[in-house]
């Protein structure tokens, strides 16, 4: 990430940019982009690579995780990721050829990295959210599972693999302070 990082979104900023997506020209596939980035933490690369076959079990019903392989990861980093509820609707909804991209483009096949990150700008835009970029749901999902984890009984250490990072310290920099609860961790000592 250079310069800013790229802002996290409140759940209103998220279902915002859900019921855009659903009021567009392609909202299956629009909704679906949205979750894979928010519920996912897939990065813009990882959207265009996503594939079928990824998320499909050996029936080619949608399975219960995302097994993303190293050729589609950033720096080799495969990982396995399980589908939130509301994504694995969205996937259901969209479900397309067994072996194909989920994300197509209008012209059909896989839209290009450029353009997810492209799609992205448009859709904050268009929302009027400042600030934001392809990147904010990844930081989104890394953010709010850190916050949560301990909930689950994990560590930080499964946010990380979550994320795909090599690096607890990458993973570190994506999660952003929450005011409200350092302003009540303060008045606890």
């Amino acid at each position: 990430m250079r310069g800013q990082p790229a802002k996290i979104l409140a759940k209103a900023d998220v279902r915002l940019l859900l019921t855009t997506a659903g009021r567009s020209r392609w909202p299956e596939r629009n909704r679906a982009m949205v979750l894979l980035s928010v519920k996912a933490g897939l990065r813009a690369g990882e959207i265009s690579a996503f594939r079928w076959t990824m998320v499909s079990d050996a029936k080619g019903r949608i399975g219960t995780v995302i097994e993303l392989p190293a050729y589609a990861a950033k720096c080799g980093s495969g990982r396995r990721i399980p589908i939130h509820p509301d994504l694995r609707k969205a996937l259901t909804r969209l479900k397309g050829d067994q072996t194909g991209p989920v994300i197509q483009s209008e012209r059909g096949g896989p839209m290009s990295a450029k353009s997810v990150v492209n799609w992205f700008a448009r859709l904050y835009a268009t929302v009027g959210l400042e600030g934001c970029s392809s990147h904010s749901g990844r930081r989104t999902f890394v953010t709010h599972a850190a916050r949560l984890v301990h909930r689950a009984g994990g560590s930080l250490r499964d946010v990380q693999e979550l994320a795909g990072h090599r690096s607890i310290k990458t993973t570190q920099g994506y999660i952003e302070g929450d005011g409200d609860a350092q302003r009540r961790l303060v008045r606890l000592l």
